[in-house]
């Protein structure tokens, strides 16, 4: 399990874009047979499009995030309201889901996702994701492993969460610059100075280095340098 962990944590840690974190997290659930998962984070904001990083049919996903399952799904609803793992799937539960639940169940079933079990990840603002393990019906191994590694598996959650949350951060962060911060912060990334951003946009050197430093300053960085770095990574995963 140590030589699996620093693999994850290696290849998750210099990961760039979401296919590469969603790889590394392929990886650990391969090699402890368990099957498919799901990272889902959940919208800041009501309305809000929660984020996705999974194994799990493609098909399933896209019709989960077009039809807003997650504000139905009894995973996330039951995610937000208590910290501790948890088992789900057809057959479990039963008398307590409604008819709605039941039928998203039934329907998540029919790709291959009837069971398995969740890991909620909560910080000082209350529920912020979670990590779900799935498998396409009751199977000794996919037990046994959660079982024996739940522990080192509830710290891949938090880990993952940790490194993925930052994906979406990054792109926030730079969709608030204005639009000619983000143009001279493009031109310095080419390699141009302050006066000849000027020059190629019609604004005097003094007004270029305005919206440059504007711009790392919303960025949250200390160098010029840092932000070309956030603006590279925000646009290599468009």
């Amino acid at each position: 399990m140590d030589r699996v962990f620093q693999k994850f944590a290696e290849r998750l840690t210099e990961s760039s874009h979401p296919d590469e974190a969603q790889q590394s997290m392929a990886d650990v659930t391969a090699a402890l047979s368990l099957s498919w998962f799901a990272y889902l984070a959940l919208p800041s904001r009501p309305g809000g499009v929660p984020n996705l990083i999974s194994t799990y049919p493609s098909s399933w996903t896209a019709l989960y995030l077009q039809r807003g399952y997650d504000s139905v799904d009894p995973v996330v609803r039951r995610a937000i309201r208590q910290p501790k793992p948890f088992r789900w799937g057809l057959g479990i539960e039963q008398q307590n889901q409604s008819d709605s639940e039941r039928t998203l169940f039934e329907e998540a079933a029919k790709f291959g996702i009837r069971c398995g079990f969740t890991f909620p990840i909560h910080d000082g603002r209350g529920a912020t994701a979670a990590l779900s393990l799935a498998t396409d019906e009751h199977r000794t191994v996919f037990d046994r492993s959660l079982l024996e590694h739940a522990h080192s598996l509830r710290l891949i959650a938090w880990f993952f969460h940790a490194h993925a949350k930052r994906f979406w951060t990054i792109d926030r962060m730079v969709g608030g610059l204005s639009p000619r911060e983000y143009e001279c912060l493009e031109w310095s990334a080419r390699g141009k100075s302050a006066g000849e951003i000027g020059i190629i946009l019609g604004i005097a050197e003094r007004t270029a280095g305005f919206h440059l430093d504007n711009a790392r300053a919303k960025l949250g960085v200390s160098s010029l340098r840092q932000a070309i770095v956030l603006l590279t990574e925000s646009k290599s995963r468009k």
